[in-house]
């Protein structure tokens, strides 16, 4: 991984291209800023940076054996701990190692979400466990490979265990020989403070719209769709690519939500009988079909949360600070017209029923009679 495929962090790059050229390598850095911004892909650009007997004052060169190798993440001076969930047959890194690299080479940006589903787990109680810290010890007390540096990448050290991580200070302060240990999160606070005082941080910032918005698009995303979302990611890569692959579950999503607010509107507003009688049979059908055990309640639940995201925005927009809004252009279409209907009498109301009604589904409360009361609290909720 070269620095130049890393996206923005170009005042992080600049140190530690400075560090290297200077010979000011400290022996353990932590990487830390917000989730989805590129510390870990930097880590590894930084350590194959390191490597390359060809670097130039801007990066690697990408091509020499060393490169090769880096480009496969199987450099044998390259190792990396993160968090595992113990398994009959793994029970430290190197058991999943071939999963972890195929998720950094093919995803590039993921979180603790997707390296657990990768794994194929539910829980979210992942751990570098004790036994760990000895393999650490092992791998960096063998020779490396010619005379480079031994680098050790500790993806979210965070969920080291009190043994494993205490075992690791004296190596964190008197390393071996050319030996870099580089530790990558976004939860710093939850480090031991002794690992904290051994470590020089590397702080990334969030990104730009910009850089974002030109990082989808070279992925082959639309300039609107990357636009809008660059926006709403609120400077995390990561996020504007989940948004996008999450765009067409988006779009169910704001369907559905139009179809609600419109029909409860129209009942509490409109006094043509029959255009009520009308709006009553599509709401209901409407609770109906979102209640549908084929839907499942996990998507439930997405839609409510993303519900109860469009009424803050809707709440906002009516702030008239575009800047403040955080919605595709498709959602600001409709919130046009429809903001004015969620004011201070009725958002706090309507925000609790979406709320009470995902606890419910969350709960597997009767999903038909959850989604029908949501609908009739919003007839009322929506006349205020």
């Amino acid at each position: 991984m070269l620095f130049r495929d890393i996206i923005g962090q170009e005042r992080a790059k600049q140190q530690l291209r400075s560090a290297v050229q200077e010979g000011l390598i400290p022996h353990a850095q932590l990487f830390v800023g917000p989730e989805g911004v590129g510390k870990l892909q930097l880590a590894v650009a930084y350590a194959q940076y390191l490597a390359c007997p060809n670097r130039t004052t801007e990066d690697a060169c990408g091509v020499c054996p060393t490169c090769l190798q880096y480009a496969k993440l199987q450099h044998p001076d390259l190792h990396f701990a993160f968090p595992i969930v113990k398994t009959d047959t793994g029970d430290v890194c190197d058991d999943f190692i071939d999963t972890f690299r195929e998720l950094i080479l093919t995803k590039g940006y993921f979180d603790l979400d997707d390296w657990y589903s990768a794994l194929g787990v539910e829980t979210k109680q992942g751990m570098i466990y004790e036994k760990e810290s000895s393999e650490i010890l092992r791998k960096l007390s063998l020779k490396s490979f010619g005379d480079g540096y031994k680098v050790m990448i500790i993806w979210q050290p965070q969920k080291m265990n009190i043994t494993c991580a205490n075992k690791l200070l004296k190596i964190l302060e008197e390393p071996p020989q050319k030996t870099v240990f580089l530790l990558v999160t976004e939860q710093p606070d939850q480090l031991l403070s002794t690992i904290l005082s051994r470590v020089q941080q590397v702080r990334l910032s969030g990104l730009t719209e910009q850089e974002i918005a030109s990082g989808l698009q070279a992925k082959g995303y639309g300039v609107q769709h990357a636009l809008d979302w660059a926006h709403i990611a609120g400077g995390s890569y990561l996020a504007a690519l989940k948004l996008a692959d999450e765009s067409s579950a988006n779009k169910r999503y704001l369907d559905d939500f139009i179809a609600l607010m419109r029909d409860a509107y129209t009942i509490g507003h409109i006094k043509n009988a029959a255009k009520k009688a009308e709006s009553l049979s599509r709401i209901r059908k409407w609770s109906l079909d979102i209640a549908d055990t084929k839907v499942g309640r996990e998507r439930q639940k997405a839609f409510l949360q993303y519900a109860q995201r469009q009424v803050r925005e809707n709440y906002i927009y009516n702030l008239q600070h575009p800047e403040l809004n955080y919605q595709t252009t498709d959602e600001r279409t409709f919130s046009e017209n429809f903001a004015p209907y969620i004011n201070e009498g009725n958002v706090e109301q309507i925000m609790n029923e979406l709320d009470k009604a995902e606890r419910q589904i969350g709960q597997n409360g009767n999903a038909k009679i959850i989604f029908f009361d949501l609908c009739l609290q919003f007839i009322v909720l929506l006349k205020r």
